[in-house]
């Protein structure tokens, strides 16, 4: 295959990651907002003081990540042993499945007890597709890209995420104008319902695709002993599994942290901003965030993605106060600035990780293993930190352990990441790419690492 058919395969993979991300990210989202804003009183019993709820919600809500890490393990061994397309498909339907049916359930004051069950359950179905998800949408992008171009198409899957942010968040922003009697009554269902529509749009662009050349050309061709894709990746690549853990932190949880429970904290009556302000800033600052991922992917590419994915982290942990005291300013504007400013620099801890993620690991049950490294961090950052940070807020009445927290996530990510190998993919290497080209841009490892 010459270097410009490479590239149409690489335009036509990112772009079916991209939608497929999208979607599979809006389901994710959808459930963080109506956590944050309504189902504490919705699917819980009456009386329960708000943040209570609140805790209570994102308790379901974690269990959507601790379901993460075991549909990471079953998607993955479908991903390393029949294609990573076909791992693809089952997810988006089964993510679909379950988002339309939280959009379905009947409330606490219907069925008592049973509501919030149920919610659980339909949770941790969200969490088990989305576990076999980003591993595979991500490794259909970057293997499907030459090795100088692997962050910037790597990128691709990354801008689902706030793209699906901004569905959901711009979704529930517009229904809040409806009231909150209307929001907390019935408008709160129709997100979760339209992702059926979703879903099928998502299918069509994927099942177009074709399967990774590395794993066509690499792994079923691959001369390593027969043995479960979780057994190769627990005895090979544990330490690059380890890292890649202890990178993600502000990537996946800093992230809930300034989205998910800067929703509930600013609301609060303590602070007393009004849903829909809050869930405009959050729309404009996603805007934000999709324009700039894959300018920082691009970035990633030219001067080296470990090094752009640092340079945010350190500009996060500068911001990390800015981000949540300017809330009691009561200043839209500030509001707005630092919104956007907090997700411009997350965008690029996050755009590039795709890349430097997948090629952490050698082709061979790679999708298991970058689904273990991440969605192992997402249970624990993800799932945890906007309930950690809500029982840290209730305990203390401060913001200020809430940023300690985000500031320590920041120096564990930099840490890590300087100890990161980057393999180069034989099966994409085309001419004109040096085989010695340092794609990490940081140090001197290589294909060798």
């Amino acid at each position: 295959m010459n270097r410009e058919q490479q590239i149409v395969k690489a335009r036509k993979a990112g772009f079916a990651a991209f939608v497929g991300t999208t979607i599979e990210w809006y389901d994710f989202y959808v459930y963080a907002t109506a956590a944050a804003l309504v189902f504490g009183d919705i699917f819980f019993p009456p009386g329960t003081d708000r943040l209570t709820g609140v805790a209570a919600a994102f308790a379901t809500y974690a269990v959507g990540f601790f379901a993460r890490p075991l549909g990471g393990i079953v998607f993955g061994h479908v991903g390393d042993k029949m294609g990573r397309r076909t791992a693809l498909v089952v997810t988006l339907t089964l993510m679909g499945a379950g988002t339309f049916l939280i959009g379905m359930l009947p409330t606490y004051a219907s069925i008592g007890f049973w509501a919030p069950l149920l919610l659980v359950l339909l949770r941790f179905v969200q969490g088990f597709a989305v576990g076999g998800e980003w591993g595979g949408a991500v490794l259909m992008a970057v293997e499907h890209a030459p090795e100088d171009k692997k962050t910037f198409y790597g990128g691709f899957a990354q801008l689902g995420n706030p793209a699906g942010a901004l569905l959901a968040t711009g979704f529930f922003s517009i229904l809040s104008t409806f009231g909150d009697d209307a929001l907390r009554e019935w408008a709160w269902r129709l997100p979760f319902l339209c992702s059926a529509l979703l879903i099928l749009v998502g299918l069509v662009v994927r099942l177009k695709v074709e399967e990774s050349p590395v794993f066509e050309s690499e792994v079923k061709s691959a001369d390593v002993p027969e043995m479960l894709p979780l057994k190769y990746a627990l005895v090979t690549n544990w330490r690059p599994i380890v890292l890649g853990i202890g990178i993600l932190p502000v990537a996946v949880g800093g992230y809930y942290l300034v989205t998910t429970f800067i929703t509930a904290y600013a609301t609060d009556p303590d602070v007393g901003l009004s849903e829909t302000l809050i869930l405009n800033a959050l729309s404009v600052a996603a805007v934000v965030e999709l324009i700039a991922t894959l300018g920082v992917a691009w970035l990633g590419d030219k001067v080296g993605r470990v090094r752009v994915v640092i340079w945010g982290l350190a500009t996060v942990a500068i911001l990390a106060a800015p981000q949540f005291l300017v809330l009691k300013s009561g200043s839209v504007f500030l509001i707005f600035l630092t919104f956007a400013v907090m997700r411009l620099v997350l965008a690029a801890t996050y755009g590039p990780i795709a890349a430097v993620l997948s090629q952490m690991f050698k082709p061979q049950a790679r999708y298991t293993s970058i689904s273990l490294a991440y969605q192992g961090a997402g249970a624990i950052f993800g799932g945890l930190s906007p309930l950690v940070s809500t029982l840290m807020y209730k305990a203390t009445g401060s913001i200020w352990p809430v940023i300690a927290l985000l500031i320590g996530m920041c120096i564990l990510s930099i840490v890590c990441l300087l100890f990161a190998p980057q393999h180069v993919d034989e099966a994409t290497d085309t001419d004109g790419v040096p085989q010695n080209q340092n794609p990490q841009g940081l140090n001197k490892e290589s294909a060798s690492a």
